[in-house]
């Protein structure tokens, strides 16, 4: 396969599309698109956002010490793009997109009511590097779309439909069709017992 030199940068997809919900020491709720996040620990379960440190977001975690993950459904795109190139310092985000929040149930943390997947979160460190902040934020709560789920509790991740960000390309794509099942597809490449 022939590939093409990138050079270093963030080209590198896909990246979950999130909004990242805040309060500040007044209360004020701000949310904010954030694709640099990942699940950083399983025990303590933790989550790592990476922000720049002049962000609101940055601030509002720094002052009220804590924050929610929120999925973005596909449905939700354009508004999720708004909460990532207005400052919540100019514009009432909520009020031009329409989301609602409601709150948690640790420390009164803002979820968005229309992501099908929201993690409360408690700021547990973070990570400076150059500009921005890598935040970790212990989960203490997680809310799933219960529609989303059968009476055996087997989720549909069709319920979900989890937005993803192509980084370096700008571009948000929704996810396809399921292709394996992980942790078994790759045991068939194994050899089978007394082979």
């Amino acid at each position: 396969m022939q590939k093409r030199r990138l050079g270093p940068c963030v080209t590198f997809f896909p990246q979950p599309a999130t909004l990242i919900a805040t309060r500040d020491s007044a209360g004020v709720a701000n949310l904010m698109m954030a694709s640099w996040v990942g699940i950083v620990s399983k025990t303590p379960p933790t989550i790592g956002v990476s922000l720049h440190h002049g962000r609101q977001t940055y601030v509002n975690i720094k002052a009220s010490g804590g924050f929610s993950v929120n999925v973005v459904p596909a449905e939700l795109a354009v508004a999720a793009d708004l909460c990532g190139v207005a400052s919540g310092r100019r514009v009432d985000k909520l009020a031009a997109t329409g989301l609602q929040l409601e709150a948690g149930v640790h420390d009164d943390l803002p979820l968005v009511v229309e992501s099908p997947l929201n993690l409360e979160c408690r700021y547990r460190d973070e990570m400076i590097l150059g500009e921005y902040r890598l935040v970790f934020g212990e989960i203490v709560e997680i809310h799933a779309r219960d529609a989303a789920f059968d009476a055996a509790g087997n989720a549909d991740i069709r319920q979900f439909d989890p937005l993803v960000y192509l980084g370096g390309l700008r571009e948000y794509w929704s996810l396809g069709a399921k292709v394996a099942d992980a942790y078994q597809a790759g045991l068939a490449l194994l050899p089978k017992a007394g082979e």
